[in-house]
């Protein structure tokens, strides 16, 4: 049954195609028939496009069911093996139903897993960007205990969303976000030179640091990092490990910023 706001479009439009009844006029019954059923295809058609998203999460409870139903399935079986059957029966509700809100299981990966990925990139641009405002000399100065503090920061957020990046770095071939950490990775590249020119690094200019090595370099502390995910470590543990990864890194980055001091 449509609402008064859906009657209101649906007088509104048959006002706007009414002109369309001209040509009609010397046809059969059947021609002027076949008119405003398509007519009134497009009417109702537009009606559910503008209710579409309300229409989706009426039924109270569906949309948040279908999601738990999905992360389990994903996490057991990953993204390309995962069946929207398994789910929608799971749920207790249709395939349709789930096409209706989703899309597609890509559309169903992603509303479980945007939200976190989203906001973890959001911080990390938002800490380098606050990083890079500081003057040269506290960029150098404090670089070493502005990433360890930084670093735990994201870790508190990952471990306070765990089963979504369990989703992304364990369950996500097939997905556009199969690449997530190489998309980070790019980003702390991009800020790794910027800090080298702030401070006057010449290593890579000179030759004695290859932006291979450097590419290398933030891949392995990214994905060392993301490691008591994949692992299922509980926090402690993982915070011990990370912070051990932190000082090994910051060691390790030492011989690339200054290069010179380790001939």
């Amino acid at each position: 049954m449509l609402t008064t706001n859906d009657n209101l479009i649906t007088d509104n439009l048959i006002i706007n195609i009414a002109s369309l009844s001209i040509p009609v006029k010397g046809k059969s019954s059947l021609d002027k028939l076949a008119f405003w059923l398509y007519i009134q295809n497009i009417v109702m058609k537009q009606c559910f496009e503008l209710r579409g998203d309300t229409m989706a999460k009426q039924i109270e409870g569906v949309y948040e069911n279908v999601l738990h139903c999905a992360r389990q399935e994903f996490l057991e079986k990953g993204f390309a093996l995962a069946s929207l059957r398994d789910i929608a029966k799971a749920a207790g509700t249709s395939t349709g139903s789930i096409y209706t809100r989703f899309t597609d299981k890509a559309g169903l990966f992603r509303a479980l897993v945007e939200p976190a990925a989203g906001e973890l990139k959001r911080r990390f641009l938002e800490i380098q960007e606050s990083f890079h405002g500081f003057d040269g000399q506290t960029q150098q100065e404090e670089v070493g205990c502005y990433t360890a503090h930084a670093q735990e920061g994201l870790f508190d957020y990952i471990y306070e969303h765990l089963p979504e990046f369990e989703l992304l770095l364990r369950r996500a071939a097939g997905t556009e976000y199969a690449h997530y950490i190489d998309e980070l990775v790019e980003i702390e590249v991009s800020y790794t030179y910027k800090y080298m020119e702030v401070i006057g690094c010449e290593s890579v200019r000179s030759g004695q640091v290859t932006e291979d090595l450097i590419h290398i370099v933030t891949t392995a502390y990214f994905n060392g990092m993301f490691e008591p995910v994949r692992h299922r470590m509980d926090k402690a543990r993982a915070l011990h490990y990370i912070r051990q990864l932190n000082r090994y890194h910051m060691a390790g980055f030492e011989t690339i910023f200054h290069p010179e001091n380790f001939r």
